[in-house]
């Protein structure tokens, strides 16, 4: 049984489209990645397989189950932190994690190992939420979402507001939920969040399916990043045919894009006087999917 499955998903707000036929097969145990813009769709899918919000058409199943049909029996296997996180402020921490512990239906036992993990004290616990930093609720967020110990997470925007050093910690416990054999739905839009945690990615772009690729066929496929430096001191020149990959200059070093397709002929132009150094490297996630976006949509990926 597949741990998340999107048949021709769909969900309309009035003449305002989410998501459009969505496509989508997420294997248990495995750390998945939704990636898009602001705007793409990403949070509208993850209400759905949560429970929050009903398909307007298609549907949804998460271990074999409808989501809304039958949240009761569902609820225990989900943690879901969610991209807006809003908590009621009179509330202490530890009454806030009491609360969402009871409305999972599940005992909670990792509670105290990920608040220490997390830097929330017994003394934090203690306060108002209302008196809380950005960070510290969202650490709250994560400890709720993970406290029971569910076999799907369901993570949207999880590391906004945390520090670097809050955010290993973060994905440490990630590196953890896939060794235990826990499925992981990460959706974000920072890219090297993706490239570090995920196998595979979904990238989505209007509410419909761009394309779904493991991380490192994403990265292999798509640009080669090329950079010459320059020692005769000229800066930013023309590079003839080579300038339809937009170069980037900076004094006398200039970096470009380029399809793998292509490397070899474009260094064969670009190799020549006043080059005192090249490199060609794969690009990460960053560049693919900006290649992605620049030169591929949902028609071309259908």
């Amino acid at each position: 049984m597949e741990a998340i499955e999107l048949t021709a998903l769909t969900k309309t707000y009035g003449a305002v489209t989410g998501i459009d036929a969505l496509d989508l097969t997420v294997r248990p145990g495995e750390v998945f990645g939704f990636l898009g813009p602001n705007g793409a769709g990403k949070t509208t899918t993850l209400r759905c397989l949560v429970g929050l919000v009903r398909p307007t058409a298609g549907r949804a199943r998460v271990f074999g189950m409808d989501p809304v049909a039958d949240h009761r029996r569902l609820a225990p296997l989900l943690g879901y932190l969610p991209g807006e996180l809003r908590l009621y402020p009179e509330l202490t921490g530890a009454q806030t994690l009491d609360l969402l512990s009871a409305l999972q239906g599940a005992p909670v036992p990792r509670r105290s190992e990920l608040c220490d993990r997390l830097g929330l004290t017994a003394g934090i616990l203690a306060r108002p939420v209302g008196t809380y930093s950005r960070g510290m609720k969202q650490k709250l967020g994560l400890v709720q979402a993970l406290q029971h110990d569910p076999q799907l997470v369901v993570l949207d925007e999880p590391t906004e507001g945390l520090d670097p050093l809050v955010q290993e910690t973060f994905y440490g416990l990630l590196r953890e939920a896939a060794d235990a054999g826990r499925t992981v739905l990460l959706s974000s839009h920072v890219l090297p969040e993706m490239q570090r945690t995920c196998g595979r990615v979904a990238i989505v772009r209007d509410g419909r399916l761009v394309t779904v690729e493991s991380v490192a066929g994403l990265r292999e496929a798509r640009a080669r990043r090329i950079r010459l430096s320059y020692a005769d001191g000229r800066g930013a020149r023309t590079l003839g045919a080579a300038d339809r990959w937009e170069p980037r200059w900076q004094g006398d070093d200039v970096e470009l894009l380029v399809p793998p397709a292509e490397v070899v002929d474009a260094l064969r132009g670009l190799l020549g006087p006043g080059v005192a150094d090249v490199t060609v490297e794969e690009a990460g996630l960053d560049e693919a999917f900006l290649d992605l976006y620049r030169n591929g949509g949902p028609e071309e990926a259908r």
